[in-house]
C-alpha cells in the first residue's frame, strides 16, 4: 500500500492500519474519505477498482468503537470480505440468505452485545421493515452503500432495489450515508447524490487510470485458441476469460480443460452450489481460470487475478473498466486482453431492444444502454492509447504521451497493408449483391465459394468473386465488421442485418477517403508479467513454494488464499526472505494477529529454503514498514493487563469499549504469553469454549458462542481462543 499522506495520519486511524492491515500508510484519497464519515459528513467516493474502497469503510467503526453498516450486492463479496476481515481479527459479520436461522441469530446476539463494527447487508434485506426496525434499535449513524453506480438509471448496472435505499434518509436522519463506487461518470455521480438524498457530501474522485494494467485489444479470429495463448502466458497464475453467454462460459472452459489449463465455467445458470464450488476452489488457488458471464463480476474479491480476457466485448466501458479491475487488485502488474469482433456489437443491440422492452421507459433505456454500446465499439476500433482513452471517457486528462503499458504505445498493433484497396474490394461486393445481403454471403463471394446459395443466385460470376480468396473466413469476416465499426458501412437494422453502403462507402469508393485496417491476426506480445521490475529480486522459486503453503493453509481454514498473504506481501518474502517474528514484522502486509497465527509457518518454510541453498536470510525489506506511533489509550490497556485487571476494569479506565480491549487483550495474550488467564477467564470457562470449538469445528465466536447458550460472553470466548491457538499451533 504506497505512501501518500503528507502529514502523519491520527493516532487511532494508523493503529487499525497497523494492527489489522500490517500497513503504515494509505493511498490516495483513503484518508480523506475516511475523515468524512469520522467527521459525520455525507461523502461519495469514486475510487477504481483496486483503489482501495473496503479500507474506507472498514477503519472507521474502528476508530469510533461502534457498529457501521454496509450495502454489498452479492452473498459471495459479503463473504470474502468477512473471511478476509476476521483472518485479520476484525469483528465483522454478515447476514443473507445462506446463513440457516441459527446463525443470523447468533449475528443477532453478537450485534446486540455490540461485539460487532461492520454488518455487510443486502440491499433488498436492509429494507425490509422488520430489519429497519432491529438495527434502529442499534443505534446505527453510519451506512457504506458498495457499488454505488447500482443506483442510477444512467449507469451500466442499474439494479431497482437499490433506489429503495431512499428510505435510509427518512427512518434515519441522523445517520451519514457513503456511497462507493469504482466506476462513475459526471452524469451517474450527479444521479447517486440526487437518488441517496446526500446532504453537502464530500465528493471524493481518485483516477481511473490504472497504470499496472497492460490493456491488448486485439481482432477476434478464434477466440478459444487466442484465449489459451493469453492463459498460457500466465501459467500457474488466475486468470478470469469472460464470456458473452452461458454456452460460451461452458464451451471455453471445456476448450481449456482439455488443452492442460486448470479451468471451470461460472454463470448464472449453474446450480448454486456448483457456482459456490468453482468460486471456493478458484479462491482457494485450486483453479487457475474461471470462464464466466459478467454472474461473476462483482463477486470477485481475489486480488491476484493477473489475466483477464474478454472473448466477447462488454457492453460498456464501464464494464469493461469494472470487469478489468479484478485483474491486479494488489497493485501489482497485470494483463487484459479484449478480443473484439463487430459482431458482439449486434448481439448486444439485441439483448438490449429484448431487455429494454419490458422496461417503464423503454426507448429511455434502449437509448442509454444503445449509447454505451457505441462507446464501447469505438474504443474497440480505434488505435489510441488505451490508458489515455479511458481516462478520458471519465472526464480525466491523460498526462503521457506514451503509457508504455497497451497495446498502441508498444508498437504491437500492426496495420493491413494496402487497407484502402481491400475495402473497395469489400465495398464493392456490397454494391454488386445488390446490397440485400448479411456478413457470412459477402465472406463467401469475397472468397470464391460455390455453395449453392452463391451458384443460384449468380454470384459466383460476379467481378469480386473470390477477389479475397487469401484472406481465411474469420479473418475477413473480421475485415467486414471493422469497416461497420469505423461508419465506412451500415447495416439494416432488423431481423435480418443486411449490409448498406452509406456516404462513408462511396467516399472510400471513389478513392477520396484513407483507411485503416488493423491486420486481424495474433498481436505481437512485447512484455509478459513475469518479466517487469515488480519482480526484480524475488527468489522465484522460494515465492512460489509460499504461494503452495498458502494454498496449504487457505484451504485448512476454509477461506480465499489471498486472505491469508497478499501476492505483494509474499514477494517481499521472498525478496527480504524473513526468517524471524522480528524480520516478518518489517514486512508490509503482516498485521498482529498474522505476526502471531501465520508468520512463523512462513519464516519455517523461508529459513528451510535458505539453508537448503545456501542463500542469506533477514535481508532488509525494500519497502520496510514503519513502526506504528504510540496509542495511549491501548499502552494503558497493555499496563493494566501486566497488573491483571479485569476487563470491566480496563474498560472502566481507559474509556474503550468492551469489543476493542477484548482485542487488545488478545495482542497482549500473543505477545507477552501470560502464565495464566485467570484474571479474565476461569479455567472452567475455557474447557468450555474449547470443547465448544472441536465440536462445532469452527474458530468463529457466533458459532461457539450459540453452542454454549449464550452463556459466555464473545469477549470471553474470544480471549479464550487467543491463548489455545498459541497452545495448540495449526498444523
Amino acid at each position: 500500500m504506497s505512501a501518500l499522506s503528507e502529514s502523519a495520519l491520527p493516532v487511532p486511524i494508523a493503529e487499525a492500519l497497523h494492527r489489522y492491515w500490517g500497513y503504515d500508510a494509505l493511498r490516495p484519497l483513503q484518508r480523506e474519505a475516511i475523515e468524512a464519515e469520522i467527521a459525520g459528513r455525507d461523502s461519495l467516493v469514486v475510487l477504481p477498482t483496486g483503489g482501495g474502497k473496503s479500507i474506507c469503510y472498514q477503519i472507521p467503526p474502528l476508530v469510533d468503537d461502534r457498529l457501521d453498516i454496509v450495502v454489498s450486492p452479492l452473498i459471495s463479496l459479503m463473504k470474502d470480505q468477512v473471511d478476509g476481515l476476521r483472518e485479520s481479527g476484525y469483528p465483522a459479520a454478515a447476514v443473507h440468505s445462506n446463513l440457516s436461522s441459527a446463525e443470523r441469530q447468533a449475528v443477532r446476539a453478537q450485534l446486540r452485545g455490540g461485539d460487532l463494527r461492520l454488518l455487510f447487508v443486502s440491499p433488498e434485506r436492509l429494507v425490509g421493515e422488520e430489519f429497519l426496525d432491529f438495527i434502529g434499535r442499534l443505534g446505527v449513524r453510519r451506512f457504506a452503500i458498495d457499488e454505488a453506480h447500482c443506483i442510477s438509471q444512467w449507469g451500466h448496472d442499474f439494479r431497482p432495489e437499490y433506489r429503495r435505499l431512499a428510505v435510509l434518509r427518512e427512518r434515519f436522519p441522523q445517520a451519514t450515508l457513503h456511497a462507493y463506487t469504482a466506476t462513475a461518470t459526471p452524469r451517474v455521480r450527479q444521479d447517486i447524490v440526487a437518488q441517496l438524498g446526500l446532504r453537502d457530501p464530500e465528493i471524493l474522485v481518485g483516477i481511473f487510470d490504472r497504470p499496472n494494467l497492460l490493456y491488448r485489444i486485439q481482432p477476434a479470429t478464434d477466440p478459444q485458441r487466442q484465449a489459451l495463448a493469453i492463459v498460457q502466458r500466465h501459467r500457474g497464475e488466475a486468470a478470469i476469460v469472460y464470456c458473452l453467454s452461458r454456452h460460451d462460459t461452458e464451451s471455453m472452459a471445456r476448450f481449456l480443460k482439455d488443452s492442460g489449463v486448470r479451468a471451470a465455467a461460472y454463470h448464472a445458470g449453474l446450480e448454486p452450489t456448483e457456482r459456490a464450488r468453482v468460486q471456493e476452489a478458484f479462491a482457494q488457488e485450486r483453479l487457475e481460470v474461471v470462464a464466466a458471464t459478467v454472474a461473476f463480476g462483482m463477486g470477485i474479491d481475489r486480488s491476484d487475478v493477473r489475466c483477464v480476457v474478454h472473448a466477447a466485448m462488454p457492453k460498456s466501458i464501464e464494464n469493461y473498466q469494472q470487469e478489468t479491475g479484478r485483474a491486479g487488485r494488489d497493485g501489482l502488474e497485470a494483463e487484459c486482453v479484449l478480443l473484439f469482433t463487430y459482431a458482439d456489437v449486434m448481439k448486444w443491440r439485441r439483448l438490449v431492444e429484448k431487455s429494454a422492452a419490458n422496461a417503464p421507459d423503454p426507448e429511455a433505456v434502449a437509448a442509454t444502454q444503445l449509447e454505451l454500446i457505441r462507446q464501447m465499439a469505438g474504443l474497440c476500433g480505434s488505435a489510441e492509447c488505451r490508458h489515455r482513452a479511458l481516462s478520458r471517457h471519465f472526464g480525466q486528462a491523460y498526462p503521457l504521451e506514451n503509457c508504455g503499458a497497451c497495446d498502441v504505445c508498444l508498437g504491437e498493433i500492426d496495420v493491413l497493408p494496402d487497407s484502402t484497396v481491400v475495402a473497395q474490394k469489400i465495398l464493392s461486393c456490397v454494391h454488386r449483391v445488390g446490397q440485400r445481403f448479411g456478413v457470412g454471403h459477402l465472406v463467401e463471394v469475397l472468397r470464391g465459394s460455390h455453395a449453392r446459395a452463391i451458384v443460384d443466385r449468380g454470384h459466383h460470376e460476379l467481378s469480386t468473386h473470390g477477389i479475397l480468396r487469401d484472406l481465411p473466413e474469420a479473418a475477413l469476416r473480421n475485415l467486414v465488421y471493422q469497416l461497420l465499426d469505423q461508419g465506412l458501412l451500415a447495416q439494416r437494422e432488423g431481423e435480418y442485418p443486411l449490409l448498406q453502403l452509406n456516404d462513408a462507402s462511396l467516399q472510400v469508393l471513389r478513392g477520396e477517403r484513407e483507411v485503416r485496417l488493423l491486420a486481424p491476426a495474433a498481436s505481437r506480445v512485447s512484455q509478459t508479467s513475469r518479466g517487469s521490475a515488480e519482480w526484480a529480486g524475488v527468489d522465484r522459486e522460494l515465492f512460489d513454494r509460499l504461494r503452495d503453503l498458502r494454498r496449504e493453509i487457505s484451504a485448512a481454514r476454509g477461506v480465499p488464499a489471498y486472505t491469508i498473504f497478499s501476492d505483494g506481501t509474499l514477494r517481499e518474502m521472498a525478496r527480504s526472505r524473513p526468517t524471524t517474528t522480528e524480520a516478518m514484522g518489517r514486512i508490509a502486509g503482516v498485521g498482529a494477529r498474522k505476526l502471531v497465527q501465520l508468520a512463523p509457518r512462513f519464516a519455517d518454510a523461508i529459513a528451510e529454503h535458505c539453508t537448503a541453498r545456501g542463500l542469506a536470510s533477514d535481508l532488509e525489506p525494500l519497502r520496510p514498514r514503519a513502526a506504528p506511533r504510540p496509542n495511549p489509550r491501548k499502552e494503558a490497556a497493555m499496563a493494566l493487563f501486566r497488573e491483571g485487571r479485569s476487563l470491566a476494569e480496563v474498560v472502566a479506565e481507559t474509556g474503550r469499549a468492551p469489543s476493542t480491549i477484548a482485542g487488545y487483550l488478545e495482542e497482549f495474550i500473543a505477545r507477552e504469553r501470560p502464565a495464566s488467564l485467570a484474571p479474565w477467564v476461569d479455567e472452567a470457562t475455557f474447557e468450555q469454549v474449547i470443547s465448544a470449538a472441536a465440536v462445532v469445528g469452527s474458530q468463529l465466536l457466533a458459532p461457539i458462542h450459540e453452542h454454549l447458550g449464550g452463556r459466555v460472553p464473545f469477549e470471553q470466548i474470544r480471549i479464550a481462543l487467543a491463548q489455545w491457538r498459541l497452545e495448540e499451533p495449526e498444523e
